[in-house]
C-alpha cells in the first residue's frame, strides 16, 4: 500500500534531505509544501496521511500548523523535523499533537525506525514488492522518486545557520532555564560599507555593545560578532546570577559570557555540518554603548564583500535581545559552493 507523505519545510535543501532519508523501497507518494499554508491546503484536500513538519517557517510556523490541524481535526500523523532542539520545543509540539520529533540534519536510520514503529514501513516490504510487482521484475523501481529541487547557496547557508542556531539556543535555554524563540536566520551577500544596514535589530534599540571573535577553517574564514542591546544588560546579569547587576565591569562580563556561550555552540554547529574544525581567535570587545553603524565602522574601509548571516536570540517573556552576526569572507564562497554541490548530488 502506498503511503501519502507530505514534507513541509521552507528550505529546499531540508525538503531534499528529508526525502533522501526515506528508505529505499518505501511505497510512497511524496508531496512538498514550502510553508504552512501550502501544507494545510494539501491536508484539507485529503492528500497526505503522514506529514514531516518543520517548525521555523515564515508567515505560518510549524506550531501554528499543528494548532490548525488539531482545531480542524485533519486526519494526518505529524512528525516534527526541526533544528530547534530545546526540551521545551519538543514538549510543546507533543502537546499540540505531533507523534514524534526528529532533529536536523535528518538521519536516515532514525527516520526508518520511526516509520517501522508507526506502521508505515515493514522490513520485508521490499522483498514482498519484488515478488509481486511486475515493474520491479522488469528492472524498474517503485520507490519514492528523487526530488528535483533547486537549491541556492543562500538556501544552503540559511539551513546550516538554522541548525547551528538550534544548538546554541538549546544551550542558552538550558543554562538560563528559558525558552528561546527561533526566528528565521537572515543571509545576505553585501558590501562591508552596507553591513550596518543589514541588521534588523538596529531599529529596536538606540545603542549596543559588541564583542567579536575571528575563526578559520580549511577553506573558510570569517568573524563572529555579538551585538547586545545596552538596555538588556541588567536583566541578563540577573539571569546569570551575578552578585553585582550594574556597572561597566558587569557589562563587559555579560558580553564575554554571552559570546562564549553563543559563539562556541553556533560555530561548532556550522563546523560539524561542513565537516571541518574551526579554529577560534580570542574574543575582543569591539565597542560599548554606541550606534550600530559606529560599532561596525572598522569594516566600512574594507572593499571586499561578505556573506552575512544574522541570527536574533529572543528570550520569551523577557526584554532581552541580542544579535549574532557571522561574516564569511568572499574567499570562502568556493568552498561553500563545493559543499553544497556535494550535498545536492
Amino acid at each position: 500500500m502506498t503511503t501519502r507523505i507530505l514534507i513541509c519545510d521552507d528550505s529546499a535543501l531540508a525538503r531534499k534531505q528529508m526525502a533522501k532519508a526515506l528508505p529505499h523501497g518505501l511505497q510512497a507518494d511524496i508531496t512538498y509544501a514550502k510553508d504552512g499554508e501550502e501544507a494545510l491546503a494539501t491536508l484539507r484536500a485529503g492528500e497526505a496521511e503522514l506529514m514531516f513538519l518543520d517548525l521555523n517557517m515564515p508567515a505560518m510556523d510549524g506550531y501554528q500548523v499543528l494548532e490548525t490541524v488539531r482545531e480542524e481535526d485533519l486526519p494526518v500523523l505529524t512528525i516534527v523535523v526541526s533544528g530547534d532542539i530545546q526540551p521545551e520545543a519538543r514538549e510543546r509540539v507533543r502537546k499540540l499533537g505531533a507523534i514524534d520529533f526528529i532533529k536536523k540534519p535528518t538521519e536516515a536510520d532514525i527516520v526508518l525506525t520511526l516509520l517501522k514503529d508507526y506502521g508505515f514501513y515493514r522490513p520485508g516490504e521490499v522483498e514482498d514488492t519484488a515478488l509481486n510487482d511486475t515493474a520491479l521484475k522488469t528492472g524498474t523501481t517503485t520507490s519514492a522518486p528523487e526530488p528535483e529541487l533547486s537549491i541556492s547557496l543562500n538556501d544552503y547557508l540559511q539551513e546550516v545557520a538554522n541548525v547551528a542556531m538550534g544548538r546554541s539556543s538549546d544551550l542558552l535555554a538550558r543554562l538560563l532555564k528559558v525558552f528561546v524563540k527561533q526566528p528565521i536566520p537572515r543571509v545576505a551577500f553585501i558590501a562591508n560599507s552596507e553591513l550596518h544596514m543589514a541588521i534588523s535589530a538596529a531599529q529596536n534599540y538606540d545603542t549596543y555593545s559588541a564583542v567579536c571573535q575571528g575563526f578559520t577553517g580549511a577553506g573558510i574564514a570569517g568573524e563572529a560578532l555579538l551585538l547586545f542591546a545596552d538596555a538588556s544588560f541588567k536583566e541578563m546579569a540577573e539571569m546569570l546570577h551575578y552578585e553585582e547587576l550594574e556597572g561597566e565591569a558587569v557589562n563587559v562580563e555579560v558580553l564575554m559570557d554571552m559570546s562564549s556561550i553563543l559563539f562556541g555552540a553556533f560555530l561548532k554547529g556550522i563546523g560539524d555540518q561542513l565537516d571541518l574544525n574551526l579554529g577560534l581567535g580570542h574574543p575582543t570587545v569591539l565597542g560599548q554603548h554606541r550606534q550600530i553603524a559606529d560599532l561596525l565602522e572598522h569594516h566600512s574601509s574594507r572593499e571586499e564583500r561578505l556573506l552575512c548571516i544574522e541570527v536574533s536570540y529572543v528570550l520569551e517573556d523577557r526584554d532581552i535581545q541580542c544579535d549574532l552576526l557571522v561574516l564569511l569572507t568572499e574567499d570562502s564562497v568556493p568552498f561553500l559552493e563545493q559543499r553544497l554541490k556535494y550535498l545536492v548530488d
